[in-house]
């Protein structure tokens, strides 16, 4: 079964910067395209960020020019940069993946997800 686990994050103030990592205990990790979802508090889990096979980064319209999504191919690891946060960022982030051709989460069973919190 894969496992995907989430870490780096944190509190932080508004303004404030976190990276956060997602390892993938996956065969042909270059293979799919990868992504991050967030779920805020009595929110449902959205969609944010992916980064294509071939390395081109998509993102929603909250998070455009603030986050920048990266990949480590060999590493087995996606990253999310985020920068000036802001205290709806708020959430619980999660990463998954899309097989190609296909915008539905790949994994039924997602990691633990690591925790932002943005507050003053």
């Amino acid at each position: 079964q894969v496992q995907l686990v989430e870490s780096g994050g944190g509190s932080v103030l508004p303004w404030g910067s976190l990276t956060l990592s997602c390892t993938a205990s996956v065969n042909i990790f270059s293979w799919y395209t990868w992504v991050w979802y967030r779920q805020a508090p009595k929110k449902r889990r959205e969609y944010i960020a992916g980064i294509s096979a071939g390395g081109r980064p998509n993102y929603v319209d909250s998070v455009q020019g603030r986050f920048t999504i990266s990949r480590d191919n060999d590493n087995r690891t996606v990253f999310l940069q985020m920068n000036n946060l802001k205290p709806e960022d708020t959430a619980v982030y999660y990463c998954n993946a899309y097989q190609p051709g296909s915008s539905a989460p790949t994994f039924n069973s997602w990691g633990q997800g690591t925790q932002v919190t943005v507050s003053s």
